[in-house]
């Protein structure tokens, strides 16, 4: 294994037991658009308040919160600010509830119908990503997967990796993942927010492994936890930053534009 940057190894593109089936080292100039949708759930805005603000550069992903960004999606999700690309899109026809993970706001309707895509929704497999998050008063970045729901119940997320920027420490942050039941009558709620003595600001590893009936979490290779559950529909990638209110100390934030810096996603399935 070698490194390109400072942090964890860059993990071996071989997995034992397992096909690559996706992959991005982003190395080309544009995102590509076989990978990925440029549009953060579009339903409940427009593609256009929706789409990302980034660059690539050195075969990395720089997704970017600037300075004059505007909210996302002002009617439903206030004066968040969002940088996100995704693998997928379902949503209803005009004025309708049903679309992707509006559950962060009951009051969500379809104010720009779309095209179903399906450019990755895997049902089961292993997830990677190499990423360095940033320290910050306001910002999250993440990498999170949902379900494609074609059926309402179909709304679980598996969070491969939350980090909020003021949980990020010189050499610890506060790492978050697991499961969110959300609509799924299937699953319990069991999302972690726990505390790894590492300088997330580098680059890490960040994995899931996604069964039948089984999802394990790791960070640089090692198991952090084991849950004996696990959605059973397809379930589509969600990469991003955003920047939400907070009431912490902005002193020492690094200047705009905030930059989560993403080196590679990988997915396998079972051989």
């Amino acid at each position: 294994m070698t490194k390109n940057d400072s942090g964890f190894n860059v993990n071996p593109v071989k997995k034992d037991g397992y096909k690559l089936v996706f992959e991005d080292d982003f190395n080309h100039h544009k995102l590509n658009l076989q990978n990925w949708v440029p549009f953060y759930l579009p339903q409940w805005s427009s593609r256009i308040k929706a789409t990302p603000n980034y660059f690539i550069k050195d075969s990395q992903l720089a997704l970017q919160i600037t300075q004059d960004q505007q909210p996302w999606c002002p009617e439903f999700n206030g004066d968040v600010k969002c940088s996100s690309i995704q693998t997928g899109v379902y949503a209803g026809p005009l004025g309708s509830t049903l679309g992707q993970h509006g559950v962060f706001n009951k009051a969500c309707r379809v104010r720009e119908e779309q095209e179903p895509v399906q450019l990755y929704t895997p049902q089961y497999g292993y997830v990677e990503i190499r990423a360095k998050a940033i320290q910050s008063s306001n910002n999250v970045v993440s990498l999170w997967m949902i379900g494609y729901e074609d059926k309402p119940e179909r709304s679980a997320e598996i969070c491969v990796v939350e980090v909020k920027g003021w949980n990020v420490f010189a050499d610890e942050a506060i790492i978050g993942y697991g499961i969110h039941q959300f609509n799924d009558p299937k699953l319990k709620e069991a999302f972690y927010e726990e505390l790894f003595p590492i300088d997330v600001r580098d680059f890490h590893v960040y994995a899931v492994e996604w069964k039948k009936e089984s999802t394990r979490f790791f960070i640089d290779h090692q198991l952090v936890r084991e849950l004996n559950q696990a959605p059973d529909y397809p379930m589509q990638l969600m990469l991003g930053i955003y920047e939400v209110s907070t009431q912490h100390d902005p002193a020492n934030d690094p200047p705009y534009p905030k930059s989560f810096l993403v080196d590679y996603v990988k997915g396998y399935v079972k051989e």
